[in-house]
């Protein structure tokens, strides 16, 4: 009996490590990510994959990492780190959301270990000449198209004024200093008057602390000396949430966040509870909303229904699942990939939304770059609902300021 028992103990342990055995993954995809202090919507878009696909660790798909938030002083620990990816012999596809400096040094090293991996790029900080240059596929943002149509937005809600934050650091990124100058023509055009204010970067010494105090102190007097119908835009995640606080306070428009979404800075600056529906968009843009009406910003204050940098950690990580799933390497990535793919992943990632976008188009050679694409949702208004900014036609003349 003892030996029927035994017998049938070892055929049991055998089935389950069998089954553990069909269990793991037949290949992995990395995603490296900002702390939920920087850039909370990718992290929660990795762990939501995690949730689906399962960690590394446990014979799941995700390896997830996340870089330093003082990412410029610690560029070598997160160029290593990104790096890193490749020592895993099953890494099938590696995806930097956002794609920080430092990204495309990482991607070299990658490439001169392996030459399977596919390297994507969400949100690229790193000019797109340098991240082309290297990446299988880069992602940004229309920031030139929404350089007129966030202005285009500001005009219809009846603004006067737009005021555009930023620092020394974003306006050295080529398609941010080109969407500040678009968004400077375009107020031009459209008879609204433009301002350029500068931030502390949360990166250098003050921190993202001193950075966002400094927003809370001179939101009031912006608003002071511009006037109430006034649309502000920042150009960093850590700036939103103090700028969101005072124009629900003090009045204002805040069209959309430079990375939008519902969670982007709302929750902190409204005091919104959403633990217990995390990662349920509709739930979430619907509790935000209420909060936004309660407290006097119904038809002033926007964003998009589901969040960029989220969707950006979702996408991509689904579609390079399934290139790997269809044996598309780095090898044959660019000869197989068609926008019209990607674009799937997107709307499978936000059920209900209407995306634009198209290839990126090199300002200086009027090249259009089939590794890079420029992507925007449309912009959703607290208690005023979608603008439908997607199918306004942005004017030639836009895709040419520098």
């Amino acid at each position: 009996m003892k030996r029927y028992i035994s017998l049938l103990l070892s055929v049991f342990m055998v089935a389950v490590l069998a089954s553990t055995a069909l269990a793991d993954a037949a290949f992995h995809i990395g995603i490296c990510t900002g702390t939920v202090s920087q850039s909370e919507d990718d992290l929660r878009g990795a762990e939501a994959m995690i949730a689906k696909y399962g960690d590394v660790a446990n014979g799941g798909m995700i390896k997830h990492i996340t870089y330093p938030d003082n990412f410029m002083q610690e560029m070598e620990t997160t160029i290593s780190q990104i790096a890193s990816f490749s020592d895993d012999p099953l890494m099938k596809v590696v995806v930097v959301n956002q794609a920080i400096p430092g990204t495309t040094e990482a991607f070299r090293r990658i490439r001169e270990k392996r030459d399977d991996i596919l390297l994507f790029a969400g949100e690229a900080h790193e000019d797109p000449g340098v991240i082309e240059s290297v990446a299988d596929l880069a992602i940004n943002a229309d920031n030139i198209a929404r350089g007129y149509l966030i202005i285009a937005a500001a005009q219809k809600l009846g603004a006067t004024d737009f005021v555009h934050i930023s620092f020394p650091r974003h306006m050295s990124y080529e398609l941010l200093s080109r969407r500040r100058n678009i968004m400077e023509a375009a107020c031009n055009d459209l008879g609204i008057k433009f301002h350029f204010e500068t931030a502390p970067d949360p990166t250098s010494d003050v921190g993202v602390a001193g950075a966002q105090q400094f927003i809370l102190e001179k939101v009031p007097a912006w608003l002071d000396k511009y006037g109430t119908k006034t649309a502000f835009f920042c150009t960093n995640d850590a700036h939103t949430e103090p700028l969101l606080k005072r124009i629900a306070e003090g009045g204002g428009f805040f069209i959309e966040a430079d990375l939008p979404s519902p969670l982007m800075g709302y929750p902190g600056a409204l005091g919104v509870e959403l633990a217990d529906v995390k990662g349920d968009f509709p739930a979430i843009l619907k509790r935000v909303e209420e909060a936004v009406i309660d407290q006097g910003g119904k038809g002033r204050m926007g964003t998009w229904a589901y969040s960029y940098g989220y969707t950006n950690s979702v996408a991509l990580v689904e579609f390079g699942r399934q290139c790997a799933d269809n044996g598309i390497d780095h090898k044959h990535f660019r000869r197989k990939f068609k926008l019209a793919d990607l674009s799937a992943a997107y709307s499978e990632a936000t059920p209900g939304s209407q995306w634009n976008g198209n290839f990126y188009t090199d300002i200086q050679t009027g090249v259009q770059k089939k590794n890079h694409v420029l992507m925007y949702q449309d912009t959703y208004m607290f208690g005023r609902g979608y603008l439908d900014m997607t199918s306004v036609e942005v004017p030639e003349k836009y895709f040419s300021v520098k």
